[in-house]
Order: C-alpha cells, then structure tokens, then sequence
C-alpha cells in the first residue's frame, strides 16, 4: 500500500486567511531546561491549514464538526485536475466524467502552486455559486480544494459555502495536491472532534489503488 499526505504542515509561516488570529507554537515545558517532559502549546483558528468547514460555519443550527460521520470523510473519491483554469464553474464541471458511484472529488488547481509563497494570495481559484449548485445536484457529498477557501476571495453573501453546507456537503479546504495526478483514490480525512466547532484541523490523506 502507498499513501499520499495532502495536508500542509502547522507552522507559523503557513498561509493564513486575512485578519486570522497569528498561530502560536510555544514550547511551554522543555527537557533541556530540566523540565520531566516537553509539551507544546498550539493557538490557531479552526481554519487554519488543511481543514474541513462544518455547516454550522455558516448556517444557523447546522451541524459542528463533532457530528459530521466518518462515513462521510473516508471513501472512494476522483482527484481531477484543473489545469490553468481561473475559477470552477458548471461549464467546467459539466465536462467531468465522474464514475459512477462517485461522490467524494478533489480539485487540483493552479493554487497548490501558492503554498511554495508563505503570503496570502486572493486571486485565487475557487468555485463560483453556479458550480456550488451542481455539485449539490449532482449528489457530491465531498469536495476538497487546493486553497484556504472554496468560494473566491469576498465572494457576496458566502454563497458558495452556504449552498453546499446547507445541503450537507462536506468541504476540505487547504489540500496540498502540488504532486498528485489525476485519478481515482481512496481518501481517509479526520478533523480533530472538537465539540460544537465550526469547523477543524484535519490530516488528509490519499491511499493510491
């Protein structure tokens, strides 16, 4: 078995949504100064890095991170490259031939380019309202991007997010897919279980079939 990581490394330097809380990583006991073990203090948002947004990011009463399955995390997914393409939208999508019995798809853009610079990019590609309700038409039940979000940059309204939240689509934001080809993978994603959070840190990874 081979697996591939797809998630970025915490750091302080890491990419971060404009306004966000700076990440601390603070060495709060340490064996060299004689303490009987080191452990490390983390203070970030939710949102940081590779991360899943649950609906209650966006929508009143919707489900926190904690109630989201697991059969909704790990399975079956098509990993699909963009290529150069500026934004998602349904004439894009409408050209992917999902196999059947698919409902997981990954989005390679040319954002996994951006993780090399440690500044926050805006120009990002995202995907516009349009897709969003294709994917929920389509019954995609995951979709994962390459980027800290899977709406542009001050998209009006939050669209985007609230069209697939709402209809109980699990979003991955923040995937590093820079070395991985398109194709068929089995996808094992776990965000930390924090009781009644919006969203959550999660490692993902892809098992090659």
């Amino acid at each position: 078995m081979k697996y591939i990581d797809i998630s970025l490394i915490i750091e302080k330097n890491i990419p971060q949504w404009p306004k966000s809380r700076s990440i601390e990583i603070k060495r709060i006991m340490n064996l060299n100064r004689g303490r009987p073990a080191n452990v490390t203090r983390v203070e970030m948002d939710v949102h940081t890095g590779t991360h899943i947004d649950a609906p209650k990011h966006f929508i009143k009463n919707g489900r926190s991170i904690d109630k989201i399955n697991l059969n909704e995390l790990i399975g079956r997914c098509y990993l699909y490259n963009t290529g150069n393409k500026d934004e998602i939208n349904i004439d894009f999508l409408k050209g992917l031939d999902i196999p059947r019995g698919i409902d997981k798809i990954l989005l390679k853009t040319k954002n996994s380019k951006l993780w090399k610079d440690k500044k926050f990019h805006k120009n990002f590609v995202a995907l516009t309202p349009e897709a969003a309700k294709w994917v929920v038409k389509k019954k995609i039940k995951l979709v994962g991007i390459d980027y800290l979000s899977i709406q542009k940059f001050n998209e009006k309204d939050n669209k985007t997010h609230k069209i697939l939240l709402k209809n109980g689509v699990v979003i991955i934001e923040g995937l590093n897919l820079n070395s991985v080809k398109q194709g068929m993978y089995e996808l094992i994603v776990l965000p930390i279980k924090i009781k009644d959070s919006d969203g959550a840190p999660a490692r993902a990874i892809l098992k090659i079939l």
